[in-house]
Parts: structure tokens; C-alpha cells; sequence
């Protein structure tokens, strides 16, 4: 953790039974929960062989509050609404669905991340293999594990670097050098993220606001970056 002065503790989150003990079909969660919601390309986790042999709109879901309305980490200005500078094959590829995933991202109103930053992180080639924005029925998953992050950031006072990877298509995370075959972020509930401070720091950051009831997942630590998930179970590595 950094030495500067920590924010107020955050309210404890509330986790439903129903939600957080079992997996939730994504009509429940969007009816329920609307919108709240290289070792770089590595696996970060090896996810639970129970989920993937369910059916694939069924996923664990925790409900995680929103950042406190004073709790931005000052870069200049609030996180842009704009997008850009991707690769023309690229966004091609995604058709209407980018500027539909973009417009998504900002409705989560995050303190800290902008949408350009999530975008980038899957505007990405591994071998003539295009990675993927994630199936458009998956979108709310990741808001879940974005509002972690946009905490873990201002828990810290320290801004997000770079968001290295998030949702990966299984063409793209096949070509990843060390991604597991049933790695979370396929899923689309998991992000590895750099912060400008040391991934140390990061994971302690993380860990302290699930043990403080933000969120069930994995945090893993690599040397680089940290790998933080909304799984619905609590692993660490």
C-alpha cells in the first residue's frame, strides 16, 4: 500500500445468499443487477472445472458497490468518454459492437478507468489472431470486476497504468503463450491490470477489500501486473 493518507473504509458490500453462494442465469442478473455492472497474455488461474461444465449463461455474481462519489484518483481530469486510435482491421471486425461496448463502459460512471483503456486491452494480435470485444450478453460480467478495480485504485490513491488483458476470445487466449485452456478470462470476469505502483502493493490492495467483503474472486500476483477476477470464490496465487 502506498504511504499516503488511505480513504475512509468503504461500506461493506452486501452479498445475497442467493447470489453469492450459487450460479445465477444472466436473466436473473440482468433483471436483478442491471448494469451495475509474453507472461502479460499468461493464465492467472486456473479456473473451476464446475463452472465450465455448466452451461455458459450461468455464472457466479457479486454485486459490488459503487466508488464513493469523492474517491477519484486525480489524473488531470475524469476518465474520458471518447474512444479511438484502434487498428482499422480491427474495428471492422467488431462492427456495431464497439461503439455499443464503449457506451456500456461509461454507463458504469467508473471514477478511474475509461472505457478507451478496457477497449485496448482487447484491440490486441497474437499470431495473424485478432482478440475480440466479448459477447454482448457477457458485457454486465465484466462491469462486476471493473468496479473492483476502479476500488482498488482509489483505495491506493494510485492511478490505473495499463489494462493488459480482459475478456479473451478462445482463438485469441489459444495463441497466449501459458493460457490455461479454461483460464476466467474467457469468461469475462477477469482482468490483469497494471497500476503505477508495484503489483505488490496492488494484491495487498485487493485482498484487503475482498477480506473486507468488496468482492469474491481471485487475486493473483505476477511480477508485472496483478490478476483480479469475480469468480465467486475466493483463491489467491
Amino acid at each position: 500500500m502506498t504511504s499516503q493518507e488511505p480513504l475512509q473504509s468503504p461500506e461493506p458490500l452486501i452479498l445475497p445468499a442467493q447470489l453469492s453462494e450459487s450460479f445465477t442465469s444472466r436473466r436473473k442478473v440482468i433483471g436483478t443487477l442491471g448494469l451495475a455492472t509474453t507472461a502479460l497474455c499468461a493464465t492467472s488461474g486456473t479456473a473451476s472445472a464446475s463452472w465450465f461444465g455448466k452451461k455458459k449463461d450461468e455464472l457466479p455474481v457479486v454485486k459490488v458497490r459503487s466508488v464513493p462519489s469523492d474517491a477519484r484518483v486525480s489524473k488531470g481530469t475524469a476518465p474520458s468518454k471518447n474512444i479511438g486510435g484502434f487498428p482499422e482491421e480491427w474495428v471492422r471486425l467488431q462492427g456495431r459492437n464497439l461503439k455499443d461496448y464503449a457506451n456500456y463502459l461509461n454507463s458504469l460512471k467508473m471514477r478511474n478507468i475509461s472505457a478507451q483503456e478496457v477497449i485496448a486491452a482487447h484491440a490486441k494480435e497474437r499470431g495473424s489472431v485478432w482478440n475480440m470485444l466479448p459477447p454482448r450478453q457477457w458485457w454486465t460480467r465484466m462491469g462486476y470486476t471493473l468496479r473492483v478495480v476502479d476500488r482498488v485504485s482509489s483505495e491506493m490513491r494510485v492511478p490505473v497504468k495499463e489494462i493488459v488483458s480482459a475478456y479473451r476470445s478462445p482463438a485469441y487466449n489459444a495463441r497466449c503463450r501459458g493460457a490455461k485452456r479454461q483460464s476466467w478470462h474467457l469468461a469475462n470476469v477477469a482482468v490483469d491490470i497494471q497500476f503505477d505502483t508495484s503489483a505488490r502493493n496492488v494484491t495487498a490492495a485487493a485482498r484487503s477489500l475482498r477480506d473486507r467483503g468488496l468482492f469474491k474472486g481471485g487475486v493473483g500476483r505476477y511480477s508485472s501486473f496483478t490478476h483480479i477476477d469475480t469468480r465467486g470464490t475466493n483463491v489467491n496465487w
